[in-house]
């Protein structure tokens, strides 16, 4: 069966600082992938290649099979993959139903249509709605954005994130700055809108890295040097040594 995405032999320059050297990763349809690391590992370098914000400097990326080589972020969207940022991207002064509906414009076909009056199609309302109440911002519908929780604008970027209906989420560091409660809240969100979806996370709290990922991949230095199950990846002495032990005891 095909990849959902399918990275091999990834490399990327600035300059003569390479960041990511040669990076093989096979990502499975409806997988569950976190990809950790220490600062500097190259991550969201990873991120920003795989989402056509970075043109790789060599190697290939596949997306269901189709290689993303020269695909504008734009293109790679309508290709069926998403993504968030590790700072909030959302419109303030929307509100949040105004935030959600302009997610659904493009795969409603409204493309660039400037006489279509979207406030009188009921589907767009309906999606809109529909989505709202998954990320449980239903009654917060005619807010303004900018007045959200920090944990409530994460959940409705990552409800804007799933609106296009792109089957593969990726979330670059979703819990970033959260409280333990704030946490919680946001990490049974992503298991309840990425069900039967492919999630690609960069994550550094490790346990919502081993309560969400069936699969764990460790960056450092620009190179994969473990893959597996979470407790493979946990007991791995290369990844403890490099990365695993501190980390797990920094949070303690």
């Amino acid at each position: 069966m095909t990849a959902a995405l399918e990275i091999t032999d990834l490399k990327k320059s600035f300059g003569k600082a390479e960041i990511i050297r040669g990076v093989n990763l096979s990502i499975a349809k409806g997988e569950r992938h976190a990809i950790i690391g220490p600062n500097g590992a190259g991550k969201s370098t990873l991120f920003n290649l795989i989402t056509g914000r970075f043109p790789q400097t060599s190697g290939s990326i596949k997306l269901h099979g189709h290689d993303l080589r020269g695909k504008a972020p734009f293109e790679i969207n309508r290709m069926g993959l998403s993504r968030s940022f590790q700072i909030t991207n959302i419109f303030p002064k929307m509100t949040v139903f105004e935030n959600v509906r302009c997610s659904l414009l493009w795969s409603h076909g409204y493309k660039y249509s400037f006489w279509n009056m979207v406030s009188r199609s009921q589907d767009l309302t309906d999606g809109a709605m529909e989505i709202l109440d998954q990320i449980n911002l239903l009654q917060r519908a005619e807010l303004p954005a900018g007045l959200l929780s920090y944990a409530e604008q994460r959940a409705l970027e990552i409800g804007i994130t799933i609106a296009g209906g792109a089957d593969v989420i990726m979330l670059d560091e979703p819990t970033a700055g959260m409280s333990h409660s704030e946490t919680d809240y946001i990490v049974e969100l992503i298991r309840k809108v990425t069900q039967n979806k492919t999630l690609v996370m960069v994550e550094h709290d490790m346990g919502v890295v081993f309560g969400l990922a069936d699969q764990i991949s460790v960056l450092v230095y620009g190179e994969i040097i473990a893959t597996g199950h979470p407790e493979e990846v946990r007991s791995n002495p290369k990844v403890q040594e490099a990365y695993l032990g501190a980390a797990l005891e920094a949070e303690h």
